[in-house]
């Protein structure tokens, strides 16, 4: 579903991106971990073209997303992206916002629309929130709706940059079982997050990055319970984050 080959991106001299590549087969869960700064939200970027590459290729069921003539904001609609920062616009409301898109790119009637954000609503618990706005909304709350508005475009793979991060400790988890349902029922997934609790349970397998370099790539079995066979730079990185 989504290939990544040999890529590599800079920001002026500083390279963010050392010839990176990896694949995410159909229905499959690849959670992406690191440090700060070590690339692993915009390799996820990469793959709906929100940040552009100067070397490599991506391709996302078989479109290539570096190619002159891709149409991304066509590719885009494809392919459901959640920030860490909701991204809703704040002067709609919930419903309103998630038959925006659905209407102006897929071309639904407002009918079809409404039918659809409904379902969807409904499903991330947030189906009796369907006429506030963002600003009456928790955190956690606004995050479901994020998800919700991203699936409302039936899209072939889901995106999540640190969809947790910006949330209050009490409301990762109302987000995380979300994720969890996409999941089981078999959307192919791209996580950037630390939970790593998350990882253990859905993920099949988990990508850990650092200096823009993909250092493993292997199953969560390897990755959490073969600790001797992981790289140093991995390991120190395990030891700060897992429990003892």
């Amino acid at each position: 579903m989504i290939d990544i080959k040999n890529v590599s991106k800079w920001y002026g001299t500083v390279q963010v991106l050392d010839s990176c590549s990896t694949h995410v087969e159909n229905g499959e869960v690849v959670v992406i971990c690191g440090p700060s700064g070590s690339g692993k939200s915009t390799l996820i970027k990469v793959v709906n073209g929100l940040e552009p590459f100067q070397k490599g290729e991506v391709f996302v069921d078989g479109v290539s997303v570096g190619a002159p003539d891709t149409d991304l904001a066509k590719l885009r609609a494809r392919i459901g992206m959640v920030f860490q920062s909701f991204e809703l616009f704040p002067h709609l409301s919930v419903i309103r916002n998630l038959i925006l898109a659905q209407v102006k790119v897929l071309k639904r009637s407002e009918a079809e629309a409404v039918s659809r954000a409904d379902k969807l609503l409904d499903r991330v618990g947030m189906l009796s929130h369907r006429d506030k706005y963002p600003g009456q909304l928790s955190g956690g709350q606004q995050q479901r709706v994020a998800i919700a508005r991203a699936l409302a475009m039936n899209p072939v793979a889901m995106l999540f940059d640190e969809p947790t991060s910006a949330l209050d400790p009490e409301m990762v988890n109302e987000v995380l079982d979300v994720m969890v349902d996409l999941a089981k029922e078999g959307m192919t997934m791209m996580v950037v997050t630390h939970e790593m609790g998350f990882a253990r349970k859905v993920a099949d397998r988990v990508i850990f990055m650092d200096e823009g370099k993909i250092v493993e790539d292997c199953s969560k079995h390897e990755f959490f319970e073969n600790l001797p066979a992981r790289a140093e730079r991995t390991r120190l990185f395990l030891s700060k984050i897992l429990p003892n």
